[in-house]
C-alpha cells in the first residue's frame, strides 16, 4: 500500500471539493479501491501504487480546469476522471475567468486596446471618464498575469484625498481609516478571485493593497503594480510612485483628468506626468471615451450632462468677462 499526499494550492478548496464536499464524494466514488482524506489543501490518498499515481494525475488535470475557469462541475470531473478533455468555456476577448467561471472580457475596442498595449510596454496610462472598465480591467490583467505565473505579486495602490468629503474622523486603526480609499480595488479582486484564496493571497502579502504614502522607499521587483485615481497624485507623489518599478515588473496608471479632487492651487501629477513621459519608449496611452462606458446606461447620459453643463458655464464666463473688458 502507498501513501501519497496531493497539495492543490492555485486554488480555492471550497470550489474544488464542491458543496458539501459533494465533488470529493464523487471522486472517491470513482476510485473505489482507493482511500482518501481532504483536508485544507491537502488531499491524502492510500492504495496501490499504480492507482495512487493515476488519481494524483487526475487530480493535477481537475486542480487546472478549477484554477483557469473558478469552477468545477460534475460533468467536469467525469469527463477528466475517464480520460475525456472537458469543453473548453472559451469566450472571445476573455481574459480571466472570475469566480463562478464568469469572464471577465475586453468589451470595447478601447479596452481591447489596453490589453493590447500592456502586453507591449512596462508602463501604460489608461485614460478616460467614470465607468469605462479601467480600474477593473487594469485588475484583471494583473490577476491575469499572477495566475500566468508572469509575476509572483500584484501591488494596487491608490492617493487618499477624499471626494469633497472628510473622512479623517473616521474611527479604527490605520487600516480601518484607509479601507473606505481602496474599496473599489477590493471589489474588482472579489470579482476575479474566490474568497478563500484572496485572503490567503492578501495574508501572505501575494495581493497587496495600499495608499500611495505605503510606496516610498520601496523598489517593486516581478509585480504588476496598479495605480488607480492617478489625477489626484501630486506630481512629487506620482514621480515616486513611477520610479519604484523594478526588474521583471509592470505598471498601470489609471485616472479621469475630469474627476480631479485635490486643491485648485495643487496641479493633478497625471497632468504633468503625461506631458514630461509624452514619446518616452516602453510607455504606452489609452484614452477611454464616454462611448467605452460599461456601468449603467444612464452613468454614459450623466457623463454628457456634466460636459454640457462645463461648456455652458465655460461660455456664460467668456461672455461676461468679454463684457467687463468692453
Amino acid at each position: 500500500m502507498n501513501e501519497r499526499h496531493i497539495i492543490i494550492d492555485s486554488v480555492d478548496p471550497v470550489i474544488f471539493y464542491g458543496v458539501n464536499n459533494s465533488n470529493i464524494q464523487l471522486i472517491r466514488n470513482l476510485f473505489p479501491k482507493l482511500r482518501m482524506a481532504a483536508r485544507g489543501s491537502v488531499i491524502t490518498v492510500i492504495g496501490d501504487d499504480h492507482d495512487t499515481a493515476e488519481f494524483e494525475k487526475k487530480i493535477k488535470e481537475l486542480e487546472e480546469f478549477c484554477s483557469k475557469y473558478n469552477m468545477l462541475t460534475e460533468e467536469v470531473i467525469i469527463d477528466i476522471m475517464k480520460g475525456t478533455p472537458p469543453p473548453e468555456l472559451k469566450v472571445d476577448g476573455a481574459i480571466i475567468y472570475g469566480v463562478n467561471g464568469k469572464p471577465i472580457t475586453a468589451r470595447t475596442p478601447n479596452q481591447q486596446l489596453l490589453v493590447k498595449t500592456f502586453g507591449e510596454n512596462d508602463l501604460t496610462f489608461a485614460l478616460g471618464p467614470a465607468g469605462t472598465g479601467k480600474t477593473y480591467l487594469a485588475v484583471a490583467l494583473a490577476v491575469r498575469a499572477l495566475k500566468n505565473r508572469e509575476a509572483r505579486k500584484i501591488i494596487l495602490s491608490r492617493p487618499a484625498v477624499e471626494a469633497g468629503e472628510k473622512l479623517g474622523f473616521l474611527p479604527g486603526d490605520m487600516r480601518e481609516k484607509i479601507d473606505p480609499y481602496l474599496q473599489p480595488l477590493y471589489d474588482a479582486l472579489e470579482d476575479m478571485i474566490p474568497h478563500a484564496k484572496l485572503h490567503e493571497y492578501m495574508d501572505s502579502d501575494v495581493i497587496q493593497i495600499a495608499p500611495l504614502a505605503f510606496m516610498r522607499g520601496r523598489t517593486l521587483n516581478d509585480a504588476i503594480i496598479v495605480l488607480d485615481e492617478a489625477q489626484n497624485t501630486t506630481i512629487h507623489q506620482i514621480k515616486m510612485f513611477l520610479t519604484r518599478l523594478g526588474m521583471g515588473s509592470k505598471m498601470i496608471v489609471t485616472g479621469d483628468i475630469t474627476q480631479i479632487d485635490l486643491p485648485r492651487t495643487t496641479t493633478s501629477g497625471l497632468i504633468h506626468a503625461l506631458k514630461v513621459l509624452r514619446g518616452v519608449k516602453g510607455i504606452g496611452t489609452v484614452e477611454f471615451e464616454k462611448k467605452d462606458i460599461v456601468r449603467h446606461a444612464l452613468v454614459q447620459r450623466i457623463v454628457e450632462a456634466y460636459e454640457r453643463h462645463d461648456e455652458e458655464e465655460k461660455r456664460t464666463n467668456s461672455a461676461q468677462q468679454g463684457s467687463h473688458e468692453d
